[in-house]
């Protein structure tokens, strides 16, 4: 069971690192709408994210939230970022886009 636990986590990084991508805050706006982007500290490894998200470690990501580190994009922050339409990284994990503001390329072995 562990092993397949490991096998699911491995395919998952490897299929978020594939898919992350930089994309302009103006491109989310439809997913903003609806309620889908997360916002993710640039504390945080945006991948390993996303990898947490799809093996459901709720544990971890309740820690995430209450330290302030992943969390819904407020309305603040959305409007700043309409304001000023940055390059943002993003990572799809269905139903959810994961966004991050930072100027450093997401590297595959950072720590989350």
């Amino acid at each position: 069971m562990a092993e397949e636990s490991s096998d699911r986590e491995s395919l998952l990084r490897r299929e978020y690192l594939q898919q992350t991508a930089r994309i302009h805050w103006h491109e989310l706006q439809t997913y903003y709408a609806h309620g889908s982007v997360i916002a993710v500290s640039a504390r945080l490894n945006l991948v390993e994210v996303a990898v947490q998200l799809g093996m459901d470690n709720t544990e971890l990501f309740q820690r995430w939230i209450a330290d302030g580190d992943v969390g819904g994009v407020t309305d603040e922050q959305a409007l700043l970022w309409y304001e000023d339409n940055p390059l943002l990284w993003a990572v799809v994990a269905a139903p959810w886009v994961l966004v991050q503001q930072r100027d450093e390329p997401v590297a595959a072995d950072s720590e989350a």
